[in-house]
């Protein structure tokens, strides 16, 4: 087997990733709440010998929010459950830094860690929706900028309060009543810009160390952010050439910070369509986009620009000059958006379609499918996948038809490797920082 592997994430969302597909016959209208739902499609992705489920999340809705969105089970809530379910798959949510605290979090991703057994992951997200301030009494949304600065302080607050406990603290000394060894039991005392937490975390680490941190988001300070002090990073990217030059970036990014590119792994998101024929996996795309109106559309696409109503413009006319709206929010795909209608032309009906219903490169025939991931891991574009479902079966499709190929190639595992998502991963396990300044590095 070659020594680098292919690493896979399932994204789990209900009624669906897109806007149409709670519409299709096939889609129970109730999946976003159902945990027998979820618990399929985990098991379905653990038989796949996926390395990871991925649950995503929001904290602000509207009338016009996507009807997944409207109601969804709270992820951390979710994974609890799905721990009792699964045995090697990791179990990975997202969890924003702008609205959360620091011992809260650092404790709640410790005890899933644990219930699962070292198969814990934490997505961190900077909440890019303004209206996610009003949820939280918190007065105006942070800017762009100080929300990462947020989460990096934030972050850092984490790992310290994982790093409360040495592995070897617990004595457990039951003749002697020596429950914990006090000299391994350390007090972060962090007192920063954003946060003041004493600790320690009332929580051991697991045996994967601490959770593996993914992060969220394109720009330059998520890139930074990832770079520095994440694991694995989500990314969405339309062409290879484009997936290709973040990749690069990032790697360099990272090395920057004196990591090696193994270190963190690049996970763009892509929703692969499955048929046994291309006519077949283009019947597929065509009835999930022929479910969208035009004005669910341009609801969609308000969303990435801070709920923006684009209907107050013509339809089929150029894209319309906005500005500088989007850039506080989602400004990595807004900033994406306005470039691609301005140099491609478009009209505001063909963006917000487009937006809508994206048109994934991942379509066709198991053979092909499978050749474009192939193309993109080994050209240095990727290194695993993020498999969002876009019509209705995606995931047993790519589970039953496209893995088995990829690993009659060599390219993905057929057994676990690892008890833990680090271990299945390829991913150091984090060294306790205070056993770290006592004794030498191995």
């Amino acid at each position: 087997m070659p020594s680098r592997q292919l690493k896979l994430g399932a994204n789990l969302a209900g009624v669906g990733n897109s806007i149409s597909f709670w519409r299709h016959p096939d889609v129970p209208i109730d999946a976003s709440v159902s945990l027998d739902f979820y618990k399929k499609q985990a098991l379905k992705a653990e038989e796949g010998k996926f390395d990871l489920l991925f649950i995503a999340d929001g904290l602000y809705i509207n009338e016009k929010s996507n009807p997944h969105f409207l109601n969804r089970f709270e992820p951390l809530t979710l994974l609890s459950a799905l721990t009792a379910v699964t045995t090697n798959i990791g179990l990975v949510a997202t969890l924003s830094t702008s609205y959360s605290e620091p011992f809260t979090v650092a404790r709640q991703f410790a005890s899933i860690d644990k219930l699962s057994g070292g198969r814990a992951g934490w997505n961190v997200v900077t909440s890019p929706l303004e209206g996610s301030s009003l949820n939280f009494g918190k007065g105006e949304h942070p800017n762009h900028a100080l929300r990462y600065e947020i989460a990096e302080e934030h972050l850092g607050v984490v790992k310290g309060l994982w790093d409360s406990w040495e592995d070897d603290a617990f004595v457990g000394d039951k003749a002697n009543g020596v429950f914990f060894d006090p000299g391994k039991l350390h007090t972060l005392h962090h007192k920063g810009t954003h946060f003041s937490v004493q600790g320690p975390l009332n929580v051991a680490r697991s045996k994967q160390g601490y959770p593996v941190v993914f992060q969220a988001g394109s720009s330059v300070p998520g890139k930074e952010l990832a770079a520095k002090s994440a694991d694995a990073i989500y990314t969405a990217h339309e062409t290879f050439e484009e997936a290709q030059a973040f990749y690069r970036d990032v790697k360099a990014r990272a090395a920057a910070y004196g990591r090696k590119p193994e270190d963190i792994l690049i996970f763009p998101g892509i929703g692969p369509i499955v048929g046994k024929t291309e006519e077949e996996a283009e019947r597929k795309y065509e009835e999930i986009a022929g479910l969208v109106t035009i004005e669910q559309a341009l609801n969609y696409l308000g969303r990435y620009f801070e709920h923006f109503d684009f209907s107050r413009f013509p339809l089929d006319e150029p894209f319309p000059d906005i500005g500088d709206l989007g850039t506080n929010s989602f400004r990595s795909t807004t900033d994406k958006i306005k470039q691609e209608a301005r140099e491609q032309g478009l009209t505001l009906r063909q963006t917000a379609l487009r937006a809508s219903t994206p048109r994934t490169a991942f379509i066709g025939t198991p053979e092909q499918v499978a050749d474009r991931i192939q193309h993109w891991f080994e050209g240095g574009a990727a290194d695993g996948f993020n498999i969002r479902t876009v019509v209705p079966g995606g995931l047993a499709d790519f589970v039953d038809l496209v893995v088995p190929i990829l690993q009659q190639r060599g390219l993905f595992r057929t057994e676990y490797e690892s008890a833990t998502l680090r271990g299945n991963l390829g991913l150091a396990v984090p060294r306790n920082r205070y056993t770290a300044e006592r004794e030498p590095a191995r």
